[in-house]
C-alpha cells in the first residue's frame, strides 16, 4: 500500500485535490500543477467557479493566464461536485476557519467538508489540513470522525496538518518558496505528505505530530499580535509624552541583536492576527489555562479603529468643527497595502463608526472598487483627485498604498490624520498629524 501511494506520488499519477479555492487553496493547487499533477479544485462558490473557467484571477498575484492555459489543458479541474473525492489520492483541505460572534473557533467549514470526504473518500487517501486552527483538531475533526467508518489513520489513510503561511500581496515569499511545515499523525503519514509537496515547496520542515504543527502557525501569529498590540499601546503612550513613536522605532531598530521592529496602526487585519491568536486562548481555557498576554493583545488591538477616531475628533476640534456633517475622505480600505483584501480589515470599523457619528463619509481604494457596509448598502471608491482633496475637512489615511502620490496629498489637502507614517518623508506641512509629536511635521 505505502509502496502504491507513495509510486503514485512520485511519478505524478496521483490525481490531487484541493477543497477551497480561495487565497490559500487556489495558489496552492496551481503549485500542484506546476509540479504536474492532475489537480482536482473543489469550491461551492459558483462564482468563484465561473471567474477561473474564464481565466479570471481574484487573488493578487496569481495571473489568469496561468489558470486558463492549466484549466485549458485539463491540469487543473474545478468543479462544486464533491463526488470526485472517490477519484482521488490527496486531498488538501483549505476551507476558512473564522471565528463566532463570542470569538469561539468556528469549525463548522472543516466540519462539512469532513462529512464529504466520509461520503466519497476511498482508502490509501492522503489527508493534508491546512486551515488554521487550535492544537487537537486534526484529530478530532478528522481522524476521530474517521474512526466512526472503521477506518485506521496510517493503515487504512493517511493524515497530517500543514498550516498555510499566506501573505497576500506578498511580491518575495509565495506558496513556492515560503518554508512548509508538516505534521503527520504516524510517520509514514508525515513522509507521504512530504511527497506530495516536495517540488511544490521548496522548502519542508517535517515535525513530530499535527498538533506541533498546528501550534506553530498560532505561535507565529500569536508573536506578531502580541508585538502588534504592544507597540499600539506604545504608541499612545508616546502620544501622551508628545513623542515621535516613527522616531523611537528607527532609533531602537539600530540595534544590531534584541530588537525586532514593529508597526503601530489603525488595528489588525486579514484571516490571520486577528483570529488564531483567540483560537489558542479559547483552546487554553478549555484547559482551565488563561493567556493574559493574548487576550490583552487583542483587547488593544481592537480598540485601535476607536483611537483613531479620537485622533480624528481631536483635529477637527482645532478648527472648532464637530464629526458630526464633517466631510472626511478615507484614504485605503484593505486591511494592507496593495491588496484589495477587507478580511477583518480595521477601515471598515473606523467608516462605521464615522457614519454612525454622522459624518459625511467617502473613500478611495485603487485595489477595493466597492464594499457592502453594515447596513448591507454598497458604497464604491470614489475618484481620487489631487487637486479636490481640499473640499474635504479632513484625509484620513488608513492604507499606504504604493500608488499614492504623498506630496501631493500634502500639498491639497487641508489636514491629514495619518495613521501609517506614510508621510514620513514629507517636511514642512502643517497639515499632518501622526501618533505622537504631530509638531515635528507641523513645523
Amino acid at each position: 500500500m505505502k509502496e502504491n501511494l507513495q509510486t503514485k506520488l512520485v511519478n505524478k499519477t496521483a490525481h490531487v485535490g484541493v477543497i477551497g479555492l480561495g487565497y490559500v487553496g487556489l495558489p496552492l493547487a496551481l503549485a500542484f500543477c506546476q509540479k504536474g499533477y492532475t489537480v482536482f479544485g473543489i469550491d461551492i462558490n459558483e462564482e468563484k467557479l465561473e471567474r477561473l473557467q474564464n481565466g479570471d484571477s481574484y487573488i493578487a498575484g496569481i495571473r489568469g493566464e496561468d489558470i486558463k492555459t492549466f484549466i485549458d489543458n485539463n491540469t487543473l479541474i474545478i468543479t462544486n461536485d464533491f463526488s470526485v473525492i472517490s477519484d482521488l489520492d490527496s486531498i488538501s483541505i483549505c476551507v476558512p476557519t473564522p471565528l463566532t460572534k463570542y470569538q469561539h473557533p468556528d469549525v463548522t467549514y472543516i466540519e462539512a467538508v469532513v462529512n464529504q470526504i466520509k461520503t466519497y473518500m476511498r482508502k490509501e487517501t492522503l489527508l493534508i489540513l491546512e486551515s488554521t486552527s487550535y492544537p487537537g483538531t486534526t484529530e478530532e475533526l478528522i481522524e476521530i470522525e474517521l474512526q466512526q467508518n472503521g477506518w485506521i489513520v496510517g493503515k487504512d489513510y493517511f493524515l497530517c496538518f500543514s498550516p498555510e503561511r499566506v501573505d497576500p500581496g506578498n511580491a518575495t515569499f509565495n506558496t513556492k518558496n515560503t518554508p512548509k511545515v508538516i505534521g503527520g499523525t504516524t510517520k509514514l503519514c508525515t513522509q507521504l505528505g512530504i511527497c506530495l509537496y516536495k517540488g511544490a515547496v521548496e522548502t519542508l520542515v517535517p515535525v513530530s505530530s499535527p498538533k506541533i504543527a498546528e501550534m506553530s502557525k498560532l505561535l507565529e501569529n500569536s508573536f506578531r499580535s502580541v508585538n502588534i498590540g504592544f507597540i499600539n499601546e506604545m504608541a499612545m503612550l508616546s502620544d501622551r509624552l508628545g513623542l515621535d513613536i516613527w522616531e523611537t522605532i528607527d532609533a531602537a531598530s539600530s540595534k544590531p541583536f534584541g530588537f525586532m521592529p514593529f508597526s503601530p496602526g489603525p488595528g489588525i487585519g486579514g484571516h490571520c492576527i486577528p483570529l488564531d491568536p483567540m483560537y489558542l486562548s479559547w483552546k487554553g481555557r478549555g484547559l482551565n489555562f488563561y493567556s493574559r498576554y493574548l487576550d490583552l493583545a487583542q483587547e488593544i488591538n481592537k480598540k485601535m479603529p476607536n483611537v483613531v477616531l479620537n485622533k480624528i475628533s481631536d483635529v477637527l476640534n482645532e478648527i472648532g468643527a464637530p464629526i458630526k456633517g464633517s466631510k472626511i475622505l478615507l484614504l485605503g480600505m484593505s486591511y494592507k497595502p496593495n491588496i484589495g483584501d477587507l478580511r477583518e480589515s480595521p477601515s471598515l470599523e473606523v467608516y462605521e463608526s464615522l457614519q454612525k457619528k454622522g459624518a459625511d463619509v467617502y473613500y478611495n481604494d485603487p485595489h477595493v472598487p466597492q464594499f457592502k457596509d453594515y447596513t448591507g448598502k454598497t458604497v464604491t471608491s470614489i475618484d481620487l483627485r489631487y487637486d479636490k482633496l481640499n473640499i474635504f475637512d479632513c484625509v484620513l489615511l488608513l492604507t499606504s498604498h504604493d500608488s499614492y502620490h504623498y506630496q501631493l496629498i500634502a500639498d491639497n489637502a487641508e489636514r491629514i490624520v495619518d495613521t501609517r507614517n506614510a508621510f514620513k518623508n514629507i517636511k514642512n506641512s502643517k497639515i499632518i498629524t501622526i501618533w505622537g509629536a504631530p509638531s515635528d511635521h507641523n513645523s
